[in-house]
């Protein structure tokens, strides 16, 4: 059993083929997903996605994205904080947040501000969050550490460093590897893929974007995580089935989800 820690499957990328996805998933044994948020203005469309009847598990976070900095304001956080208190079904992390260092055009006050007010909101409902990190790992700690926030998550798409990853699992967070790692020129990630603690690692597709190296330029999709499992059992010593087992159950530790639940 498979679990896809990172899966924008509310995309309208998938609007037309979203259902046979699914049932692809299923019979590939990638039996649960998590839909992390990016603006407040499709929350509404991941919780309808997640409470439907549906042959997988879903997941989901709610949260603001650095990359869409210029459609948040103030009251999104105010909402952010309103459905927290609901608790939606299958609500499991606040998330994607973060800080992207690597697009210019993002103002990195702002991005601060914003990432530090979805902290102490996740902190507040005791919830881990999923981060968004690209040449900002040290900032996003620094942060972490001020904020004296202990409820881990998830360090979506791995891109740091081999020291900037213990720092991370010190505190608590899982490592999201992907579609990336099947890149042969990616030799840092892969090694640090190969060498990293199993315990410490996460599957995920990112879909749709980030596709494995067999769907280069095309749309990647949640049925491409086997794709993942298959490269870390070329890089790691353990069985294919031995990762599967741990990285789904290392999924569902930091994300405390204590079993699967159908919709």
């Amino acid at each position: 059993m498979l679990f896809d820690s990172h899966c924008h499957f509310d995309f309208k990328d998938f609007d037309t083929d979203r259902t046979i996805i699914l049932n692809n998933c299923a019979q590939k044994k990638v039996l649960a997903l998590c839909i992390p948020g990016t603006t407040a203005s499709r929350w509404q469309s991941i919780i309808h996605l997640a409470a439907a009847k549906r042959p997988i598990s879903l997941y989901f976070a709610l949260g603001l994205h650095p990359y869409f900095l210029e459609e948040h304001n103030a009251s999104h956080l105010e909402a952010l904080e309103q459905q927290l208190c609901q608790s939606p079904k299958h609500l499991i992390a606040v998330g994607e947040i973060g800080l992207d260092f690597y697009l210019d055009h993002l103002d990195r006050g702002q991005q601060e501000s914003l990432f530090r007010a979805q902290v102490k909101i996740a902190k507040a409902h005791k919830l881990p969050i999923i981060l968004h990190a690209r040449k900002s790992h040290d900032q996003i700690l620094k942060i972490l550490r001020e904020l004296h926030f202990q409820e881990g998550g998830i360090v979506h798409a791995w891109s740091g460093s081999e020291q900037q990853a213990n720092r991370f699992i010190e505190i608590g967070f899982k490592l999201g590897f992907g579609g990336a790692i099947t890149y042969p020129r990616a030799t840092k990630l892969r090694h640090l893929a190969a060498t990293l603690p199993l315990t410490c690692l996460v599957l995920e597709t990112d879909a749709p974007d980030m596709a494995p190296a067999a769907f280069k330029g095309q749309r990647n999709s949640p049925e491409y995580l086997p794709l993942i499992l298959d490269e870390l059992c070329q890089l790691r010593p353990e069985s294919a089935e031995i990762i599967a087992r741990q990285t789904t159950q290392n999924t569902m530790d930091v994300l405390r989800i204590q079993s699967l639940q159908m919709p």
